[in-house]
């Protein structure tokens, strides 16, 4: 059962998202879901993911990133910290209208946000990174040999995922954060790192960073012969179980 939502965010633009409920009465608890960069809450793993976590009880708010999806605002001024401040919105909203989110799950960027956002929500006590990579300065070698011109002209346009977007230099330079890897360290959650051996958009050696430098209790599972984007429903789905079944220890 889905219910559409809208909250605001730091800069006053209306973010929208959908909150999946379970079908049979109060959630054990609450969960965001954070998509992939330049992705969307309607994807098909945030979807098929949020799904199987509300068919065992758990609540998941997936909402659009600023100047994505039906979100206001405007892309090209957004970056990574306007994403991690987008979730700490996020969680302020479920605090006011249910109850502060448990669990933070981030998809590829998404992930690295969660790792920045969770230890600033005091409730969450667990944290999932799908597909991460081990620094958000990893998303530059993405720029298809823009970055370059984007730090000469100030700007470029770049195709991902098939779609054609507006990149500006305040963008490239927010990806440096010499902040992440302190701030995974010092995480005090429970942590669970997703990731496909076969990744191709982002290599497992960033998942083994992540999981080297973590505290425990921490827990890897291998997606196997998923894509990135867990295309395959399957993968999702069997994603979205193994979540599941890994946070109820923790909530």
């Amino acid at each position: 059962m889905a219910e559409k939502i809208y909250f605001t965010n730091h800069e006053g633009h209306t973010l929208s998202g959908m909150l999946e409920m379970p079908g049979d009465g109060k959630p054990e608890a609450y969960c965001i879901f954070a998509h992939c960069f330049t992705c969307t809450k309607n994807i098909k793993a945030a979807v098929n993911i949020s799904r199987a976590l509300a068919a065992t009880g758990i609540a998941v708010l997936r909402f659009d990133f600023t100047g994505l999806g039906e979100s206001e605002g405007d892309f090209t001024d957004t970056n990574f910290s306007s994403n991690v401040d987008d979730l700490m919105a996020a969680a302020a909203y479920l605090a006011k209208a249910h109850e502060p989110p448990q669990i933070m799950i981030g998809h590829s960027l998404g992930g690295a946000a969660v790792l920045m956002a969770a230890g600033k929500v005091d409730r969450v006590k667990a944290v999932v990174t799908i597909g991460a990579p081990g620094d958000p300065n990893h998303l530059k070698h993405l720029l298809t040999g823009k970055e370059a011109e984007i730090k000469v002209r100030g700007v470029a346009e770049v195709m991902l995922a098939g779609r054609t977007f507006t990149i500006k230099k305040q963008f490239l330079d927010d990806l440096d954060q010499p902040t992440f890897k302190p701030v995974v360290r010092r995480l005090d959650k429970a942590l669970l790192v997703l990731h496909s051996p076969l990744d191709e958009v982002v290599s497992i050696e960033n998942a083994a960073e992540i999981f080297r430098i973590a505290r425990h209790p921490k827990s890897f599972i291998s997606l196997d012969t998923a894509d990135h984007l867990l295309s395959d429903a399957e993968d999702s789905r069997y994603a979205g179980s193994i979540i599941a079944a890994w946070a109820n220890r923790y909530i």
